[in-house]
């Protein structure tokens, strides 16, 4: 490939109409030009919304006006169901991923669409509810690599495997924000020719980006003149942003200098990156028929607390208290670093999740009523986590799952229901601890953790599993952290050279194993 010129269409000035279509129909000829220079397969990202569908639209008509033995090799249409979309985009979708795998065949086309998911480990409600991880926030954005990124990329990998190399097509428009066109713009610097540049995140992978210097309106624009061609009205997807919009409104696009609906941006319904979901909130504030999504903004809402710091562990994960300068109005605290949610907590999450999807399946459109919140391989899943890596064998949730549902959970996952440990013994210890929740926890780790080995041919490791139960659990909540405290204290101290700081320190402490080894 050679080197061509920086396009000198600004993202900011203003076009006329005259312009874009000439535009677009440069675009058709670059399009057919670089699908006809190789044999490097395609792939296209698509999320149902006005850019990717833009880029899918103009592609498809390229393609198409190539005669039928130029269409020699194929364009993969992806798109990524992270199991928690907005469920009006997620069934738009859907629909459209059916509707251009029958026009490709019909047409004649190479284009092959894929409906991606995370892996059952990576979904939403695995890492939430079954390992505790709190509410995504900016210091600790756990979900977009596991349910969006991931996927993409092992689909890509697998493209390039089959074929050396592949050229991802983005619907990406540097007028998206300035963030965004800062990214674009720092990756025009190594480009082969116009709009095609290195992907820096996967090896042998291009990323062409078509519509990079288009505004809003210009999308509008071409999406309203321009046919779908496998058979979508775009007007329903118009219909859709300007519902998503908290006045209601989304103009007709008829010229350049209108201006369009390009600001409503769709996602996860649980998001929690964003301070308020104002698309859904538009949804159900200007649809009626949309009502039956309130239960899931509440959720979200829920979700999205400042401090939710009482329902989570005092510990991390692992089961270690780390400590944190904490910095409110100009007074420095050490506090430890909330963990997971509670067990309290995680039950509490999975009770109203499915208390939403049972309503949700009673009061929403005949065609909504079929809508699964959360999947049995994920309930499964869930199970498994809380049973074997949190030792809780009281098994809670086929029990929540019969009293919210009034349906019995099947477990997919075999010989999930045989266990030596159950509700009954949990309720013993329960009694034995005598509301002491750190001495329930390690009983129940102890008992657990020789369970597992119980059926094992070799015991090897029991013992360190074991010390680790007494390490992370032994301790009262106030004895860890001041454990901890002691801990950093010491280690700064040593770090000083403050040898009378460590020796008080020290012998502190040696005091204090005595005493409780004495009581």
């Amino acid at each position: 490939m050679t080197t061509a010129p920086k396009s000198n269409i600004d993202s900011q000035y203003q076009r006329t109409v005259g312009e874009l279509v000439e535009d677009i129909q440069a675009l058709t000829t670059e399009i057919q030009e670089l699908y006809c220079l190789d044999s490097i397969p395609w792939i296209i990202g698509f999320s149902g919304g006005k850019d990717s569908t833009t880029v899918l639209q103009l592609i498809w008509n390229a393609i198409a006006a190539l005669p039928i033995k130029k269409r020699r090799k194929t364009i993969y249409v992806i798109s990524t169901d992270t199991l928690v979309e907005n469920p009006i985009v997620s069934a738009w979708v859907s629909r459209s991923l059916e509707w251009m795998k029958v026009a490709a065949q019909e047409q004649q086309l190479p284009i092959e669409p894929h409906l991606l998911q995370p892996q059952i480990q990576d979904t939403f409600w695995v890492n939430l509810i079954g390992k505790g991880y709190p509410a995504p926030r900016l210091q600790f954005r756990w979900c977009t690599s596991r349910l969006k990124i991931n996927p993409a990329n092992h689909f890509t990998r697998e493209v390039v495997r089959a074929n050396g190399e592949t050229i991802l097509v983005l619907g990406t428009r540097k007028a998206e924000s300035i963030k965004r066109a800062a990214t674009m713009e720092k990756h025009e610097e190594g480009r082969l020719r116009n709009r095609l540049s290195p992907n820096s995140s996967l090896p042998n992978s291009l990323i062409y980006s078509p519509i990079e210097d288009w505004r809003n309106d210009e999308v509008w624009l071409y999406l309203n003149q321009y046919e779908n061609p496998w058979g979508q009205s775009n007007k329903d997807l118009f219909a859709m942003y300007r519902g998503a919009t908290e006045d209601n409104e989304c103009p007709l696009v008829v010229d350049t200098s209108t201006p369009s609906c390009g600001s409503s941006r769709f996602g996860c319904w649980v998001c929690t990156m964003v301070s308020k979901d104002k698309s859904m909130e538009a949804m159900i504030q200007n649809d009626e028929e949309k009502e039956w999504m309130q239960p899931l903004l509440d959720i979200r809402n829920e979700l999205d607390v400042e401090n939710d710091r009482d329902r989570r562990d005092f510990r991390r994960l692992t089961g270690n208290v780390q400590l944190f300068e904490r910095n409110i109005d100009g007074e420095i605290s050490v506090e430890p670093i909330p963990g997971p949610y509670t067990k309290e907590w995680r039950e509490t999450w999975l009770r109203k999740l499915l208390s939403a999807q049972t309503q949700i399946r009673r009061t929403a459109p005949l065609q909504m009523r079929d809508i699964t919140l959360i999947t049995a391989e994920e309930l499964s899943e869930i199970r498994r986590i809380w049973l074997e890596e949190k030792h809780e064998f009281d098994d809670s949730l086929p029990r929540i799952y019969q009293e919210v549902t009034g349906e019995i959970f099947l477990d997919p996952r075999p010989g999930a229901d045989n266990s030596l440990l159950g509700a009954d013994e949990w309720t013993v210890l329960e009694e034995l601890c005598q509301g002491d929740a750190m001495h329930l926890e390690l009983m129940a780790k102890l008992l657990d953790t020789e369970r597992q080995y119980r059926t094992m041919t070799s015991r090897t490791g029991i013992y360190s599993k074991l010390e680790k139960c007494f390490e992370t659990s032994s301790r009262s909540p106030t004895d860890a952290i001041a454990n901890a405290h002691y801990k950093r204290d010491l280690k700064t101290a040593a770090g000083d050279g403050n040898v009378e700081t460590v020796k008080q320190l020290t012998w502190a402490d040696l005091k204090f194993q005595a005493k409780n080894d004495i009581s």
